[in-house]
């Protein structure tokens, strides 16, 4: 295996937002990810159920067409939260990895997946961390859901703005939208319930077939205030 001839760049891309600005870290096989949230103001109450809520949605395990890595996904504050009130001083979110399993992955050393970032990594970098992709794993979403928890619920005190997010496609299967309050109720976080059936056996269909398909998701913002950001 050859490494680029160019030298690797600095990996950029670990800092979101200017105003709101959240750094992660940490790998899928690491002993903990997380991120550092700097510009919360403060005065915010804010404490772990505040955050855990959203990440318990996005946890791996919750149903067959995720992955069925058991992690918890407990959130702990480090910083910045002093007598359950924010400090406006970075605020530490740490998420610790209790079921890494890399000895898995032990053929994808020389191999690389398709569709998975992987190969990019490697031909940008000149280095990966197979071990559940490393940095490009979807693990890292989650101290991203928790930072957005930390937004979300400051927005809403502050402007009384909400979110909402569904998927609304599977691959080539439109999803039409029925109603927000189908989106709780399944696997999908779909907005539909009459098509449940068919998402659950297109996925099982690929799964057996090896295969992958996209998705196509759906936000909607309310009441959001006017030169907000």
């Amino acid at each position: 295996m050859g490494f680029p001839s160019a030298p690797a760049p600095a990996m950029p891309g670990s800092t979101f937002g200017e105003l709101f600005r959240v750094t992660n870290f940490g790998e899928s096989h690491g002993p903990a990810i997380g991120c550092v949230i700097d510009g919360c103001p403060p005065g915010l109450a804010l404490s772990e159920a505040d955050l855990q809520h959203d990440l318990d949605r996005r946890r791996p395990g919750t149903s067959r067409h995720v992955t069925q890595r058991n992690e918890a996904d407990t959130v702990e504050i480090l910083s910045g939260v002093f007598e359950g009130l924010t400090t406006g001083t970075p605020i530490a979110l740490l998420i610790r990895n209790t079921d890494q399993r890399s000895a898995d992955y032990a053929n994808l050393l020389d191999t690389f997946r398709p569709g998975h970032a992987d190969y990019t990594y490697w031909r940008k970098y000149g280095h990966r961390d197979p071990r559940g992709g490393g940095r490009s794993s979807a693990r890292l979403t989650a101290p991203t859901v928790a930072a957005g928890a930390v937004a979300k619920k400051w927005l809403r005190e502050k402007f009384d703005t909400r979110f909402t997010g569904w998927m609304s496609a599977l691959g080539e299967i439109e999803i039409p939208f029925e109603g927000t309050e189908h989106i709780p109720n399944n696997a999908f976080f779909a907005a539909n319930a009459s098509l449940i059936p068919v998402l659950e056996a297109q996925m099982d269909a690929l799964r057996r077939a090896g295969d992958s398909c996209g998705a196509r998701i759906e936000g909607r913002a309310s009441r959001v205030p006017a030169g907000l950001g």
